[in-house]
This record gives C-alpha cells, sequence and structure tokens, in this order.
C-alpha cells in the first residue's frame, strides 16, 4: 500500500485523493484553510468543491505540512500562478519523494512552466507531471479516465505509472515532461476561444476551427520551444484541447462563453487560461510563432479590443496553406 500525498483541497485534488484512495492507497490532502480541511475530516466530503461526493474513509486531510512529510510521491495540485509562493512557503528540501505537477499553466511573471520552477526553487528534484483529458467529478466518481504521465527520467516515469494508475484512472507514459505541460496549459487558452464562438452563436462550424486551428497554434509553440509534435496527439495534447474547447465542465469554456454573452472580464473563479493566454502572447513573440486566435483571446482580455473585432481582425487575415510549420 502506498502513502500519497497531494497538495491542494480544491476540486482536481480532492478528485485525484478519491480515485487514489479507492486503489487501496492511504492518501494524504493538504491544504491551508484549516476549518476547510477539518470539515472534510468530519463528513467524508468536500462541500465547497465537489458537494454530494462522499470520499472513501483513507483519506486524512491536513493543513500541517509535516504530515506529507512519509508520503511516496506528492502530486502539486496548487494553481500554477501560486506554485512558486506555495514552494517558498514550506522546506521541501528534505522532502524525499517525487514531486508530481498536475496543474495546467505557465507562470505570467516569467514565462516558466510548473517543473522549471519547482527546479528553480528546490533544485534537482525528482519531477513529473500529470495532465490530459480529465475533469475532478468524474475522477471523483470512479469515472474511466485516461491521462498522460510524464518524466525526463523513464524509470522514475514507469514507477509512478504503477503507483498512481488505479481501475478508474489509466495513465499512459512519456518523457516529454515539457510538452505534456505545454499542451495542458495552452488548450486553456483556446478553450476560452471556444467558449467565446459559442457565446456569440457562431455555430459548430467555427468552433471546429478554433479546436483544428488552436492545435495547429499550439503545437507551433511547443515545438518552437523544445516540445515533440508526437507528444501533442496524444492525450495531452489534442485530448485535453477536444474535452475542454466542448465541455460545459471546462471552466475555461464556461468563462469564455460568459465573456461574450457579458462582456464582463471577471471570471469569479480560477481560471488557468486567462494568465496563459497574456503570457502565452509574450512566447509567441520571444520564439516568433504565429499564434493569431492566442493572441486575439489575449486582446480580449487585456481589454485592447472586443470580441467583436476579435472575430473580424481573424476571418480578414490573409489566405494562407494549410499547415504547422
Amino acid at each position: 500500500m502506498n502513502k500519497i500525498g497531494i497538495m491542494g483541497s480544491g476540486a482536481f485534488g480532492t478528485g485525484l485523493a478519491a480515485t487514489l484512495a479507492k486503489a487501496n492507497n492511504n492518501v494524504v490532502l493538504w491544504g491551508r484553510n484549516s476549518d476547510h480541511i477539518k470539515n472534510i475530516n468530519s463528513t467524508n466530503m468536500n462541500a465547497r468543491y465537489l458537494p454530494n461526493i462522499k470520499l472513501p474513509n483513507n483519506i486524512y486531510a491536513t493543513s500541517d505540512f509535516s504530515d506529507l512529510n512519509s508520503v511516496d510521491a506528492l502530486l502539486m495540485v496548487a494553481p500554477a500562478q501560486y506554485l512558486r509562493e506555495t514552494l517558498k512557503s514550506f522546506d521541501l528540501k528534505n522532502l524525499n519523494c517525487p514531486l508530481i505537477v498536475c496543474s495546467k499553466g505557465i507562470e505570467k511573471s516569467t514565462g516558466k512552466l510548473q517543473s522549471q520552477i519547482i527546479e528553480e526553487v528546490l533544485g534537482n528534484k525528482q519531477c513529473a507531471a500529470l495532465s490530459g483529458p480529465g475533469f475532478a467529478i468524474e475522477l471523483a466518481k470512479g469515472m474511466p479516465t485516461a491521462l498522460t504521465l510524464a518524466a525526463d527520467d523513464t524509470e522514475l516515469g514507469a514507477s509512478l505509472q504503477s503507483m498512481l494508475s488505479t481501475e478508474a484512472l489509466r495513465l499512459y507514459l512519456s518523457n516529454d515532461l515539457l510538452g505534456v505541460q505545454l499542451g495542458g496549459a495552452l488548450k486553456n487558452v483556446f478553450a476560452i476561444a471556444s467558449g467565446i464562438v459559442v457565446g456569440s452563436n457562431l455555430g459548430e462550424s467555427a468552433r471546429a476551427a478554433v479546436i483544428t486551428r488552436g492545435f495547429t497554434e499550439l503545437s507551433r509553440l511547443t515545438y518552437s520551444m523544445g516540445g515533440k509534435l508526437d507528444t501533442l496527439n496524444g492525450l495531452s495534447g489534442f485530448g485535453d484541447l477536444t474535452l475542454s474547447c466542448t465541455s460545459k465542465l471546462s471552466r475555461n469554456f464556461c468563462y469564455g462563453k460568459q465573456l461574450a454573452r457579458s462582456g464582463n472580464l471577471n471570471p469569479g473563479e480560477t481560471v488557468e487560461g486567462i494568465d496563459t493566454a497574456l503570457i502565452t502572447l509574450k512566447l509567441a513573440e520571444k520564439y516568433k510563432v504565429e499564434m493569431p486566435i492566442a493572441s486575439q483571446v489575449a486582446l480580449v482580455l487585456s481589454g485592447q479590443t472586443t470580441v467583436e473585432i476579435a472575430l473580424s481582425e481573424l476571418m480578414k487575415r490573409p489566405l494562407k496553406s494549410e499547415n504547422i510549420t
């Protein structure tokens, strides 16, 4: 029996905790808010983020970071923009277990991926990333889900794949740590774009165009930054993009849809694609990559243009051949 730590007691952290606990792992679920943590332990539910979902008894929620000292693996589910702050808040250098990045985003102030932040703050820690098309509520209910587990060290990846796979959670192994993280982060930008299309009542053909051309843009930047195109053809790339661009369970999609209908830029909750869109625009410029859809999304989110003008600009672009490079 493994002891698995999860850093982040929100919806996705709790969903992962539930599916891993059902596979007879002991799970330590850490969160900052002590009242929230006490409520999880007393009710075996996370009423704030996953109401009406009963959690297995072998999940122990805690706000004491020392409870994570003896875990066999630590899943990092803190929002991407707060990972650096979280890492600096605790002494993790003596933590002798692999760290698995589970949040999807790019640090807006530096353009760094989550594994790069871990390396910068903690030094040479064993690091992996878990990404792909999976929603917290479906994980918590034990519904079949397939994700990608990436690690530069293939031996580490194989060990974690075996440890974290369950009857309901099937993990596929990748050695493209950079590509898997970029696929998970960048797809949020195009999920917002897809939501804008739906919220603007532009039709399913337009949404299909956004998904397909969005995948092209995502692939261009990932390849230019050193990721592998083959990676993006899998769960962590096209799989995650498709789900996030079409499902009402996707916060990024729902935000884009509401934005188009109300014009309100305030999401009211964590929507990783907002910060990712803004840093993506800078990365596209840095790597000299053409990303017209992502660029227009960033301009809308920063208040520099309107949805109507952005759509018009995209449709008026010069005609060209269809390719990634």
